[in-house]
């Protein structure tokens, strides 16, 4: 039985990001889709704790907000990162947790291999919030009337992203560190949308459209994006696009 299970609409939303750091991590989930008229019915929505999807299962843990199940993500998969105190210390697998020499815990690989970099993940993940609901907004509210200036405001939205690749080893490798975060796919994600509602938006940003094709190139998220269950869901939950 897959450990995982997301509870959410047929759509991409909110629920891609998590959906390709588990494939592309080798995990296995189990999807339970909402329809409208069952979410309209009410008793779903009632049981859900702040009245909204995704809800989120692993094992006996139930989550709701999607960027909180990405942290919770992020510190429990991924290969676990030696620090300099602990390699010091012992040679035992950093499986251990808590350390037994640190008495802290070794530091998950997909949230940064330390406390800096934990902080630049969360800032990181923070962007791609603001302008994920600047994006969902438009999408349900306001398209005709305030596509044209989102479109025109978007290069300054993409711009900080732009410039932590290149303050991060040339923007060779990802947002932060040398290994990927659940930060990556956020934005990966929220990346992908934007080629989708606004095609060539990343042509005047060449570190991120280098990114978008190199952590779209690695294998198990290459059969991810590629898959039926990926393709065939709306990236809006089915408006516009």
């Amino acid at each position: 039985m897959a450990p995982y299970t997301i509870v959410y609409f047929h759509a991409r939303g909110r629920c891609e990001a998590m959906r390709m750091l588990l494939a592309d991590q080798g995990q296995s989930w189990k999807e339970e889709v909402v329809t409208r008229e069952t979410w309209l019915q009410g008793p779903l929505k009632a049981s859900c704790l702040f009245g909204q999807l995704p809800k989120f299962q692993d094992g006996d843990l139930t989550l709701y907000q999607s960027n909180t199940i990405l942290r919770h993500l992020g510190r429990s998969l991924g290969p676990r990162v030696r620090t300099e105190a602990c390699s010091a210390a012992c040679h035992l697998p950093c499986s251990m947790l808590p350390c037994m020499w640190t008495r802290g815990p070794a530091q998950p690989g997909l949230y940064g291999k330390d406390q800096r970099e934990a902080a630049l993940v969360d800032m990181v993940n923070d962007g791609v919030e603001d302008l994920r609901r600047l994006c969902v907004h438009l999408i349900h509210h306001d398209f005709e009337e305030g596509k044209a200036r989102y479109m025109q405001e978007l290069p300054g939205h993409l711009k900080p992203f732009e410039t932590l690749l290149a303050q991060n080893q040339g923007g060779q490798s990802f947002i932060v560190g040398n290994q990927i975060s659940f930060a990556d796919y956020n934005l990966l994600d929220l990346l992908l949308n934007h080629q989708v509602l606004a095609p060539g938006c990343l042509d005047s940003f060449p570190l991120l459209s280098a990114y978008v094709a190199r952590l779209s190139a690695r294998p198990k998220l290459k059969a991810f994006l590629a898959s039926p269950e990926h393709v065939n869901r709306p990236v809006f939950g089915g408006r516009k696009t």
